[in-house]
């Protein structure tokens, strides 16, 4: 795996930074991408500091043009890429009832159609050189089921269909296609997160402050995912748990167990 070349939308902060930093450690050329300018700007020195081929490119995920332009910098600069990960996203919380129709547009516009412009964009590149990996950072809201997010639990199931689309597609290409489902962990997800419940922004705080596991935590997971080529990052073990008993129990006793634990998480934020 030594010297592999890595393109990471959202890599900024957060999880892609924490990815970005297990990469440049490794030895391979990291290559961040994210609409945050000033903070990839902030940002960049500490990874060439890890590996000197390390580069940001302003980018924004809802236009295909930037990703095109930063596929065009990955070939002139270091021939083609080994390893896309598209991690850029955002959070909504609400009711359906109570989320806007803009607000449903602007979640699938980043957090799935993001997602499908990197894929888009990238495949042909990885099939022309031969192959490589794509790594989607969905969660485990798009396999469960937690009420007060219809919109984002949704635009991460659809992250988790395309993935395991593309694993079929894709296979007779050698490019290996993995999906990423992690729990809440402390990250800045938080951060221009949409919400219509008072006093969401303190009980997310709480839920990622509770995780036992860190946003490097996750991004080694994902690293040995692309070592190992496996199809899916679970990496909270109670999230694993969760989704076994969705996929196993009676979808009736399931519910109860769900709300059950959704009750005694509001107990313990509230």
């Amino acid at each position: 795996m030594h010297h592999k070349r890595i393109v990471i939308t959202g890599g900024a902060s957060g999880l892609g930074f924490a990815l970005a930093q297990l990469a440049a450690k490794a030895g391979w050329r990291v290559c961040i991408v994210d609409r945050d300018e000033e903070r990839g700007a902030a940002v960049i020195g500490s990874l060439q500091r890890l590996q000197a081929d390390s580069f940001f490119i302003p980018c924004d995920v809802t236009r295909i043009a930037d990703l095109e332009q930063v596929a065009q910098a990955l070939t002139e600069r270091w021939q083609g890429v080994d390893i896309v990960v598209n991690n850029a996203g955002v959070a909504q919380v609400g009711k359906l009832t109570d989320t806007s129709i803009s607000d449903w547009q602007w979640i699938i516009d980043i957090n799935l159609l993001g997602v499908v412009r990197g894929c888009k964009v990238f495949i042909p590149l990885l099939k022309q050189q031969g192959g490589g990996h794509i790594i989607n950072v969905a969660s485990m809201a798009g396999l469960l089921d937690v009420p007060n997010m219809s919109a984002y639990n949704a635009t991460k199931a659809a992250v988790v269909s395309l993935s395991e689309t593309l694993q079929n597609e894709l296979a007779a290409d050698n490019i290996h296609v993995a999906v990423a489902c992690p729990s809440f962990f402390k990250t800045n997800l938080g951060k221009g997160m949409r919400s219509n419940i008072e006093g969401m922004d303190a009980k997310l705080e709480k839920l990622m402050a509770s995780s036992k596991l860190n946003a490097t935590d996750i991004a080694k997971s994902i690293m040995r995912t692309i070592e190992r080529k496996q199809s899916y990052t679970l990496p909270h073990r109670q999230g694993r748990f969760a989704w076994y008993m969705k996929r196993f129990l009676p979808r009736s006793l399931y519910r109860k167990v769900l709300h059950k634990t959704v009750k005694k998480h509001e107990k313990t934020n509230a």
